[in-house]
């Protein structure tokens, strides 16, 4: 479905394509080299240090996911330390030079061991102390995510690489919901490798689409494009290696690569391989990785595979590539995945993909252009896709040159990582670069709800009696309701008592905002009393009490990105520039203003501005500018980047979630 939302069309080796517009999603995300970006040395400038990033994972074979991307992290601003099970991968990856941390963890349910595992992580996360930490496969995502917020993580990520729950029933389908739930709901993002997946997440109820993300086009690491390029099917290892594995140079082979499980569809392929091989004597079914003792396959199932002479078995190997080089067509029939690798390495690699229809999968080929998609479990459509690309060596030849010009294109590793580099930075601004993060966070908020509680009590006779003259005065609505910009650029409803009445001019216009002024309305903002109804916005998060005051979306295209940083916090019914000046000094000096409390927000500076407010609200001071009731409106400046460049990840996105 994503191949036809949001879409570009391109021209990939004479065949029409279409791939996802970039600016729905995570991936619309500036380029970012955080060593010179200003940031990131805002970040370093409030720590102290480089941000320090940690990544955790179940099992060691899992730290294949951060393979190359973790020395990019680090080459660019980041402190970068790998966490999985001791085994031989995070050794390797020890080796390169990373820290790494070995954690016992259990992939299946061990009350006890997961008691010590989490443990074990939250002490890890004590004496790391990082920023952001990203967790991913499910016990590393509940363990992680419970220890990270226990030890105070100022941002944690949960990496969705797939659900195991769509293939299970029962009291497992259930407790496995309920944990990536919980991982969901204590992560501050949730990312999911694919777009099928995102829907999945979200339809399930498991987050909520505001949460979710994908960053760039999708996968959990982009593809090595040279590794799969680098062989040709005509070249004398390719031949040497097929004649090795006692595949005849005439025969056709159909490949595939993976766990030999029930979720990878085996059961599927052999079925289809068997009534293809009634009709082509000599067709190949070259089976590349191994059978696992979790979820395995029947037993008749596998005896019939491991006795068939057409079926050539490879066991687990180093290096995948020089196998794609004898396909012909690789079959990838999994019931569920993320974001499979395999689908696309092959597509590289010029082979032609038959994928089914399961999440993650349905994103790896685009279905009549790099390869067909048939629905999971049909084994007559598996069959026909197979017998259709093995009929026809053109439509092969064209689909596997579609295949890798797309994924080129697409899920070249720099690529991928460039996006994710760029969603760091826009974390690192979200929930790093503030003041307001951890406990402090916590008791703002906190204040925030119960103060805005007791004043909406206790101002109950003002509020009540201003709704009944406004409805008196100017009839009905009594409040005035508008979209505004909260934090990081995140529009939320805005609440107002109306002030001025809908008079237009003869051409249905409404008359500029001094003349539709009333009488009332001015006693109100004098009073302010039409800000009241905000503290309905304060009591749901979307504002605080104190902060920079939240003003039109249309101004956000118009802030340089100093200006732009007033959006790091919760905008407030009040603030620094409003007890400094309110509507009688300059915009950019009220930008000013704004930045420096997000520079120099501290609770105490929240006290002293709010009973400043007080005085300047009994002295009625600030109310008017000179000429204009408020503010005239602000027409930005004449930077060649604005604000919106630098808060683009959020604003956008949020909206885009909304």
């Amino acid at each position: 479905m994503f191949l036809t939302s949001f879409v570009n069309s391109n021209r990939i080796s004479g065949v029409e394509i279409f791939i996802p517009n970039q600016e729905k999603y995570c991936s619309d995300l500036e380029s970012v080299d955080t060593l010179s970006d200003p940031t990131m040395q805002n970040v370093s400038a409030i720590l102290g240090r480089k941000p320090r990033l940690v990544c955790v994972v179940t099992v060691a074979m899992s730290t294949k996911f951060f393979e190359g991307q973790l020395p990019y992290l680090a080459e660019h601003g980041f402190d970068v330390t790998m966490v999985s099970s001791p085994g031989s991968e995070l050794t390797s990856m020890k080796n390169t030079g990373l820290e790494t941390w070995a954690i016992p963890m259990e992939r299946e349910i061990s009350p006890l061991r997961d008691m010590r595992s989490l443990w074990a992580l939250w002490r890890l996360f004590r004496r790391l102390r990082p920023d952001i930490v990203n967790v991913g496969t499910p016990k590393a995502g509940l363990l992680g995510t419970l220890a990270a917020k226990i030890a105070g993580v100022p941002c944690v990520i949960y990496t969705l690489r797939g659900l195991r729950l769509e293939t299970t029933s029962g009291w497992k389908r259930w407790l496995l919901l309920l944990t990536e739930r919980i991982s969901c709901k204590l992560a501050d993002s949730v990312r999911c490798v694919s777009h099928s997946l995102q829907r999945n997440v979200t339809d399930l109820g498991i987050a909520r689409p505001r949460k979710t993300c994908v960053v760039g086009n999708g996968t959990s690491n982009g593809i090595d494009i040279p590794r799969f390029t680098s062989l040709s099917k005509y070249s004398t290892k390719a031949e040497s290696l097929r004649s090795a594995l006692g595949i005849p140079a005439e025969a056709r082979v159909v490949g595939f690569v993976g766990r030999f499980t029930r979720d990878k569809g085996v059961e599927e392929l052999y079925r289809a391989f068997i009534c293809l091989k009634a009709d082509n004597p000599d067709l190949r079914l070259l089976m590349v990785g191994d059978y696992e003792s979790g979820d395995p396959v029947p037993n008749d199932l596998r005896s019939s595979i491991d006795s068939d002479p057409n079926v050539i078995q490879t066991g687990f190997v180093s290096d995948v590539a020089p196998y794609y080089s004898m396909m012909d067509v690789l079959v990838f029939p999994s019931r569920r995945e993320g974001f499979p690798g395999v689908p696309l390495e092959a597509q590289v690699a010029e082979v032609p993909v038959v994928a089914s229809n399961a999440t993650g999968a349905i994103d790896s080929v685009i279905n009549g252009v790099t390869g067909f998609v048939v629905p999971v479990g049909d084994v007559d459509q598996l069959q026909s896709a197979i017998g259709r690309l093995l009929d026809d060596p053109d439509l092969r030849k064209r689909m596997g040159r579609a295949g890798s010009d797309w994924v080129t294109q697409n899920f070249r590793r720099e690529i991928v990582w460039e996006a994710m580099l760029a969603d760091y930075s826009k974390l690192l601004r979200e929930f790093v670069a503030t003041k307001q993060r951890g406990w402090r966070k916590f008791v703002k908020y906190t204040f925030d709800r119960i103060t805005a509680s007791i004043l909406l009590i206790l101002s109950f006779p003002v509020w009540a009696s201003a709704a009944l003259l406004i409805r008196y005065r100017l009839g009905a609505p009594a409040l005035f309701k508008q979209l505004r910009p909260g934090i990081h650029g995140k529009t939320f409803t805005l609440y107002k008592f109306r002030t001025m009445n809908d008079t237009c001019d003869s051409n249905g216009e409404l008359l500029p905002d001094e003349q539709r002024l009333t009488r009332l309305g001015r006693m109100l903002r004098a009073l302010s009393i039409d800000e009241i109804p905000q503290l309905w916005n304060v009591w749901k998060g979307d504002m605080s009490l104190v902060g920079p005051r939240p003003l039109l979306t249309q101004y956000l295209d118009r802030y340089t990105p100093e200006q732009a940083r007033r959006h790091e916090v919760l905008p407030g019914i009040t603030g620094w520039a409003q007890v400094n000046g309110r509507n009688t000094i300059a915009w950019s000096k009220k930008f000013e203003y704004d930045v420096w409390y997000v520079d120099h927000w501290s609770l105490w500076l929240d006290i002293k501005i709010l009973f400043l407010t007080i005085g300047k609200v009994l002295l009625r001071h600030g109310i008017s500018n000179t000429n204009h009731v408020t503010m005239p409106e602000f027409m930005g400046n004449s930077h060649s980047m604005s604000g919106t460049e630098f808060i683009s990840a959020s604003s956008e996105l949020q909206k885009e979630r909304k």
